[in-house]
């Protein structure tokens, strides 16, 4: 039976976060501080003016918190993966567990992927329930509602939404006066959409400034929901940026390979829970390709 290790992307980041593992890799912890120009352990510890929440502080405390639970998990020798996952931010972690990159370049790119995500303002996302795609524009159509993007594929009754702020406004209102169900996300940007071409282009060139080995244990990119290919991760984490989130996709792909596959996630489990709804929803129907 398959196994594959799940790794969480912004929106897992919390106040105390680390604590379990700072003191156990005080070299780490000290160097990320160095590259990173501040006290990270003293950031997660302390949250000092509501930092977490500011992408350029997140990504790089969550990526390093994730790597040093996965590197305890090495330590103690658990299970190993046959496959890894990671939702956005977390692909990173998939990639480092996956030997394609190491710890300081994964920070080093992470660093500046949140310092260009942060300078995207202007925006937001929403996580809409319970909408099938089609229906969605369907509605945005007829209120007269453009420029929303598709942002994530979260479950099969999760998407996630993206656009500027007077525009989700808009399709707030619309989704309103249709019951539908709608949570705003606590985010400074629309990610995942075409409003971050200009982070994108600046990003791939810093991108190719690195090299990359191929992964050692399959890693499932969000772009495709497949496995990286050979000279994939360029074009894929920079695309990335601008790319919905597929994990449904990739779930599902995983669940065709193995349907029993276990899944372990790093740090929390809001990720098995939707690998629990992707695995409830394969059961009923045929496994199928969920690109839209």
């Amino acid at each position: 039976m398959a196994f594959a290790i799940l790794f969480p992307g912004q929106g897992a980041q919390s106040r105390g976060m680390g604590e379990d593992v700072f003191g156990r890799y005080p070299g780490l912890t000290r160097f990320a501080g160095e590259l990173l120009g501040y006290d990270l352990a003293a950031l997660c510890r302390d949250d000092p003016g509501d930092a977490l929440s500011r992408t350029e502080y997140t990504q790089p405390a969550l990526y390093t918190v994730n790597a040093l639970r996965m590197f305890e998990r090495e330590h103690r020798e658990e299970r190993r993966a046959d496959y890894y996952l990671g939702h956005s931010l977390g692909e990173y972690n998939a990639l480092l567990a996956a030997g394609v990159i190491d710890f300081e370049t994964g920070l080093r790119l992470v660093k500046r992927r949140g310092e260009l995500m942060a300078a995207a303002s202007g925006g937001g996302m929403t996580a809409v329930m319970d909408l099938p795609v089609h229906r969605l524009r369907e509605i945005l159509a007829a209120d007269g509602v453009e420029g929303v993007d598709v942002a994530g594929f979260n479950t099969d009754t999760q998407i996630v939404v993206a656009a500027p702020a007077e525009v989700l406004r808009a399709a707030h209102e619309a989704f309103a006066r249709r019951d539908v169900r709608f949570a705003p996300l606590r985010v400074s940007a629309p990610f995942h959409s075409r409003y971050m071409e200009p982070a994108r282009a600046a990003y791939e060139d810093y991108l190719r400034e690195f090299t990359f080995r191929e992964p050692a244990t399959p890693v499932i990119a969000n772009v495709t929901g497949r496995p990286y290919e050979r000279g994939d991760v360029v074009r894929l984490l920079s695309d990335q940026l601008v790319e919905p989130v597929r994990w449904t996709d990739g779930v599902r792909h995983l669940l065709t390979l193995d349907p029993g596959v276990e899944c372990q996630e790093v740090g929390g489990k809001s990720l098995l829970r939707m690998v629990q709804k992707i695995r409830r929803s394969a059961d009923r129907t045929p496994l199928r390709e969920t690109r839209t």
